[in-house]
């Protein structure tokens, strides 16, 4: 199976991203899948993650904000970012986790600025 990130892209504050996490494989596979990112220096972070069942979850730092949905017609998970914050600028990563392994997507860039 193979996670592939898109939709990242240079946006100013308070703008709007979509990343879309395609995968080569049934998503109904994973137990979870989610986005992750890392910043420049700093470790990779939980952004927010869904469920085989459709249960979410997301970081403190981005509720309100971010949304995670998946269509599983098209085996795709998307996050669906607003508002969007300088601080928010980092490699975003895709990942689906089965019950013996995970895996994850190439990452995409996210910066925010003016």
């Amino acid at each position: 199976v193979q996670l592939q990130a898109s939709g990242g892209g240079l946006v100013q504050p308070g703008g709007s991203l979509t990343l879309s996490c395609a995968s080569s494989g049934s998503i109904f596979t994973f137990n979870n899948m989610g986005w992750y990112r890392q910043a420049p220096g700093k470790q990779r972070e939980l952004v927010a993650t869904i469920t085989s069942g459709g249960t979410t979850n997301s970081a403190d730092s981005v509720k309100g904000r971010f949304t995670i949905s998946k269509d599983n017609a098209k085996n795709t998970v998307y996050l669906h970012m607003n508002s969007l914050k300088p601080e928010d600028t980092a490699v975003y990563y895709c990942r689906g986790d089965r019950l013996l392994s995970t895996y994850w997507g190439q990452g995409t860039q996210v910066t925010v600025s003016s």
